[in-house]
């Protein structure tokens, strides 16, 4: 499956430090879910390059479009982290299509093909 992972990054803080130990927690997840055989997806990891060339102005026009594109070619979100208002609106369209919100990286299975742990 490819599973967008949904957590704070900026959330209320102008702190550069927090927001890299936010997409550094996304980032640990994603590696998680690659073990167990499945596509994790970061709608940050995506956006922010385009950011940096647009400019920290266009963050908002950027940000979260770019991030809800891509949630609509997922087929499952984990939601992760504290409080996101943006994350919850991932959240949100995930549930609008029925389409599984996992709250743990254990709620996942194993991929077909990676046959389990091991």
């Amino acid at each position: 499956m490819w599973i967008m992972i949904s957590g704070p990054y900026r959330s209320g803080t102008d702190d550069p430090m927090i927001w890299a130990g936010n997409l550094a927690k996304m980032n640990e997840v994603a590696n998680q879910l690659l073990l167990k055989g499945h596509i994790p997806i970061i709608g940050v990891n995506m956006a922010l390059p385009v950011i940096d060339a647009a400019g920290q102005d266009r963050y908002d026009a950027v940000m979260m479009p770019i991030s809800l594109a891509l949630a609509e070619r997922c087929d499952a979100v984990l939601r992760i982290g504290g409080t996101s208002a943006n994350a919850d609106r991932e959240v949100a369209l995930f549930k609008r299509k029925g389409l599984p919100v996992y709250l743990s990286v254990d709620e996942i299975p194993y991929s077909d093909e990676t046959g389990g742990p091991g």
